[in-house]
């Protein structure tokens, strides 16, 4: 066989790696019928963030995108991403979860599944593919490519044979930050298809320019099916162009057969989608070989670039990159695909943000080191395992073993929310942002998070109201300036109404309202959360958060004696769960926040005395 098959990642990871998995069902359907035309291989359309997006930005459920893509697909095979024990959530979970997902997802709509471990642990994949196998669809077991002292391509193949062992239908090689180079391409691809009886995939983002040369040496060596995005969808650290790989296949044994005019239609029409979702931009989605030091794979590059530029903290990227390899070094080089990408980035994220190394330690980091998500691939630091968790036991067993049933405890709890068994799926995966979705389709209140962006504010003279959406700390808020004179005159009013509340401001130009400390001083007068009467932190007793996020719970009462370093509350930013330590030892005498609430940086969230 020379021919070779193509999967598109337009819906799913084209769109994750460059506009934050912002695309919505409404911009997909249009060009369906098209794309059901093509003959792909398969398209890729659901998992990794797209259902976590989806029920915590776009308000839409995921489980009734599936259908109705699966409706508008019917000719082509439809594909997603799991993440075999995590399923698409952040942690494990219990085997019973992991199988009525699958089955779930295959009954909706799924016919591949592309399941990978963060840690390349096998013993995290077998539930999943045991179950994609059940249901008589087709298991594709993922190597996560990285390279480290601790990884070799020897390795590589032992797990593609144990992959192979468990039942998978194929293997792909998941290059998810650009790593590979040409010839070591050919040198895997070689070595994976000596070994192995079952066809081998190429999944590799163009982030360091190389992503299509290594296809080419992939196809010379003997793999046959790649992955591609639609051109305006493509590069940086998307994948490479799907018409350019067709094209550069044409009138050789490799050719693809596919329509090069259609793929083109299909080009045009993303390429005014795209604009459509121009806030959602990362200004580090192009060319950058810096990956191949910082790792950092695609998804996660343009989702932390946004979360830093609603934290107003953009230029703090440079650092974060040159953090982010040195606590994967000490967490045992772990791949950096989700969740350890998250999980090493939120923590290096916090090393830069406080100014001191492992100061504060996620959830995610402490479990990490405990075990539990499986076995690093290399070396931890002691150091830090020792800061982090003590001398608690370290676990050797599959995690996943430790884990009971949870599918009954998770119906009951959910109750009357759940209309059928994917609601207590779409809460098993995300309990907080889960309900609050299942409460707000029920209250008939789902509103997505919306498209437009703040004007330049070069306006000189205010005798109309500007008005404009704006984000702070991840919230959003409704700006509304009015003011009179002339931009001659020395000195001017200006009312700048932040959600209905009035600050008046004397300034030159409206261009200082927009720029100026007193502007921003305005907004953050106003309210530190939407909602919020927190007082703002001023003296060493005041808990605060480093980063913007949700409170997840609260661990004291008011009259509660506390120790410093004591945990007094557990927040979640960037998908990561964080213990917030009491500064000093006191008695706690005001707790401002409950479970649920948004908060942010300087906010007084408890009070120690």
């Amino acid at each position: 066989m020379s021919k070779v098959f193509i999967t598109d990642t337009i819906l799913r990871d084209a769109h994750q790696s460059l506009i934050a998995t912002r695309m919505r069902t409404e911009d997909m359907l249009p060009i369906c019928d098209k794309l059901d035309e093509v003959g792909y291989w398969s398209l890729e359309i659901w998992g990794g963030a797209t259902f976590d997006t989806c029920v915590r930005f776009l308000k839409e459920d995921p489980w009734e995108r599936l259908r109705t893509l699966r409706k508008a697909l019917p000719n082509t095979k439809l594909q997603m991403l799991l993440r075999g024990q995590n399923l698409l959530g952040y942690r494990h979970y219990s085997d019973d979860v992991v199988k009525a997902f699958v089955e779930k997802s295959a009954e909706n709509g799924i016919d591949i599944f592309r399941i990978f471990d963060a840690l390349n642990d096998t013993r995290n994949l077998r539930v999943s593919i045991e179950s994609v196998k059940a249901v008589g669809k087709h298991a594709q077991g993922a190597i996560s490519y990285t390279t480290s002292p601790a990884h070799n391509i020897a390795q590589f193949v032992t797990m593609a044979k144990e992959l192979q062992d468990l039942g998978c239908d194929s293997v792909v090689i998941k290059d998810m930050a650009g790593l590979l180079t040409p010839m070591i391409t050919e040198e895997l691809v070689k070595a994976l298809v000596d070994n192995i009886n079952i066809p081998v995939h190429l999944h590799s983002h163009a982030t360091a320019g190389l992503a299509a040369m290594c296809q080419l040496k992939a196809i010379e060596s003997g793999c046959h099916h790649i992955d591609t995005a639609i051109s305006t969808f493509s590069g940086g650290t998307s994948h490479p162009a799907t018409e350019s790989m067709v094209a550069a296949l044409r009138s050789t044994p490799f050719d693809s057969d596919l329509d090069l005019e259609l793929l083109q239609d299909i080009g045009a029409y993303f390429y005014g989608v795209r604009k459509k979702y121009h806030q959602f931009e990362s200004e580090f989605t192009g060319l950058d070989t810096r990956v191949q030091v910082n790792q950092v794979p695609g998804g996660m590059m343009s989702n932390l670039s946004n979360q830093l530029k609603e934290q107003g903290e953009l230029a703090r990227m440079k650092d974060v990159l040159e953090e982010i390899p040195r606590v994967r070094e000490d967490l045992g080089f772990p791949p950096l695909v989700t969740p350890t990408s998250q999980i090493v980035g939120t923590q290096a994220l916090l090393n830069v943000l406080t100014g001191s190394r492992y100061k504060n330690i996620t959830n995610e980091v402490k479990f990490y080191l405990q075990g539990r998500y499986g076995t690093p691939p290399g070396k931890v630091n002691s150091i830090v395992r020792q800061q982090a968790i003590g001398n608690a036991d370290i676990i050797d067993c599959r995690p996943a073993d430790l884990l009971d049933p949870e599918m009954d405890k998770l119906r009951e709890e959910i109750g009357a929310l759940a209309n059928s068994e994917e609601d207590v799926l779409l809460y098993a995966m995300f309990p907080e942002i889960g309900k609050d979705f299942l409460q707000q389709r029920e209250a008939g209140t789902l509103s997505p998070e919306p498209l437009e962006r703040p004007p330049a504010g070069n306006e000189h003279y205010c005798a109309v109201a500007t008005e404009f959406n704006a984000t702070l700390h991840g919230e959003t808020y409704h700006i509304r300036v009015t003011g009179s004179g002339h931009k001659t005159e020395d000195k001017r009013p200006f009312f700048i109404s932040i959600d209905g509340v009035p600050e008046e401001i004397m300034l030159e130009t409206l261009d200082e309202v927009i720029a100026s400390d007193n502007g921003q001083n305005a907004l953050e007068k106003t309210m530190s959360s939407k909602g919020s009467k927190r007082p703002r932190a001023t003296s060493p007793g005041q808990v605060t958060t480093t980063m913007p996020g949700v409170i997840v719970d609260v661990l004291v009462s008011e009259g509660d004696k506390v120790k410093a370093g004591d945990p007094v509350l557990v927040t979640e930013a960037m998908k990561m769960e964080t213990e917030i330590q009491a500064p000093i030892a006191g008695t706690v005498i005001n707790v401002h926040v409950n479970k649920g609430d948004s908060v942010n940086p300087d906010e007084a969230l408890i009070e120690i005395e």
